[in-house]
């Protein structure tokens, strides 16, 4: 592959750390020629955010508060300002207090549920309707979620309902911007140690038990997940919206761990 995303402009949102999913698209797409800016969600994550922006010459490093429609109307306001238009948005923001994550999801706090939705599924929403007026030759939006949308998972809980709506999202946005040339899809990757995956109990269990387990008996890597993603960021894409792909070794095929231990 060489140039394949030659002359397109990207925002990155989510970016934690080097582990991040959102840090293996962005390299894939910089490798394939794109230009990048990036946002990310908390003020502490910067000293970690930007010497990665750096690394692939971004053109913008923004905090945007998901939560908040000003922030996000800041954070387009200046990519349309330093570029006009924009090619592609990659959403890799969830979240979730990790005390939902534990215990029966019966026991899922109001202000919990909120929270969850709020930031890992209606942000979506509120990113693509900001990204759209930019959108002015089509373009692509791309999601991550994870199996917990469609089964349940131990210590999943409320995330997985989040993942549920997010994938909802992508069909219900897909068909709201395919006529404008839009497409909208989502990657759901196998278990990957990123910042996220750290916070849900029992991970390294489920990791362990994937590697054995699924049809290609290892573990997904992040280098996988980026490079999936330029099948959607590209014009190899051009004809697939409102899907979600699994990038996950076949792990869908065989399910979870019947118990997974408390880490």
């Amino acid at each position: 592959m060489s140039g394949l995303l030659e002359g397109r402009r990207g925002l990155i949102m989510g970016l934690a750390n080097e582990r991040s999913l959102a840090w293996a698209i962005a390299r894939a797409a910089h490798r394939e020629g794109a230009e990048l800016a990036f946002s990310y969600g908390l003020p502490a994550l910067e000293k970690r955010v930007q010497p990665l922006a750096d690394q692939v010459d971004a053109a913008i490093v923004r905090l945007c508060d998901v939560q908040s429609d000003e922030d996000i109307e800041r954070l387009f306001a200046e990519v349309e300002g330093a570029w006009g238009t924009l090619d592609f948005v990659v959403h890799a923001i969830a979240f979730a207090n990790r005390d939902e994550l534990k215990g029966p999801y019966l026991d899922t706090s109001r202000e919990g549920f909120r929270l969850a939705l709020d930031i890992s599924a209606y942000s979506l929403v509120a990113v693509v309707r900001a990204a759209a007026p930019l959108m002015t030759g089509g373009g692509s939006i791309l999601t991550l979620s994870y199996l917990g949308a469609e089964r349940t998972l131990p210590h999943y809980n409320v995330m997985g309902v989040a993942k549920a709506a997010l994938e909802a999202s992508v069909r219900y946005l897909a068909a709201d911007l395919g006529p404008q040339g839009i497409r909208v899809n989502g990657i759901s990757a196998g278990p990957v140690r990123t910042l996220a995956s750290a916070g849900i109990g029992g991970f390294r269990t489920v990791l362990d038990w994937y590697a054995e387990n699924a049809p290609l008996r290892r573990a997904t890597t992040q280098g996988e997940v980026g490079d999936a993603a330029l099948l959607f960021l590209s014009d190899w894409g051009r004809g697939i919206t409102g899907e979600v792909l699994y990038v996950d070794g076949g792990y869908h095929i065989v399910g979870v761990p019947p118990t997974v231990r408390e880490d």
